[in-house]
């Protein structure tokens, strides 16, 4: 949830939209209906299909629930989200093709809803397997974690987090 100015948001893609909305310069949003049309697609692809069965399921049980709650990663869950992990790495690479960013030449909402979930996959033994067949996907995650916020983002600071809440 994001609180600002005495108004509250919350769901992931609302408050992206509303920090772009209220942020923005840099803008993160492509000004071409095209380049905005692939940014609303990617940013779906992330909640439906990454998100959703793949990074929830293989992050999960390989990082967030050993490092944060002690949990033994579950070898059939994580098998079983494979071919659709797969799938995803494909549609993403896909997208990308020999652009920069997802929506084109220039960072967008979707890259920063994306690259974290891919963050986390990286932290996997899936990821090579994954990521492999995509050397331009694998250069743009490195573009990503490049960024000075993606850097800030510790597993200290998310540890630190998870206990207050």
């Amino acid at each position: 949830m994001l609180e600002h100015n005495g108004f509250r948001v919350y769901e992931t893609q609302a408050i992206l939209r509303y920090l772009d909305r209220v942020l923005p310069e840099p803008p993160l949003t492509p000004a071409a209906v095209q380049g905005s049309a692939r940014m609303d697609q990617m940013m779906n692809v992330n909640d439906c299909y990454l998100f959703q069965g793949v990074a929830n399921v293989i992050a999960f049980q390989r990082v967030v629930g050993p490092r944060l709650f002690g949990l033994t990663p579950d070898e059939t869950a994580i098998a079983a989200a494979m071919p659709k992990a797969a799938a995803v790495f494909a549609e993403l690479a896909s997208a990308l093709g020999t652009q920069h960013y997802m929506a084109g030449d220039a960072l967008s909402l979707a890259d920063l809803l994306i690259a974290p979930q891919l963050d986390f996959m990286i932290l996997t033994p899936e990821w090579e397997q994954l990521v492999g067949p995509y050397p331009a996907l694998r250069i743009w995650m490195a573009r990503m974690q490049d960024r000075a916020s993606l850097k800030a983002t510790t597993w200290e600071e998310v540890a630190r987090k998870a206990q207050v809440h």
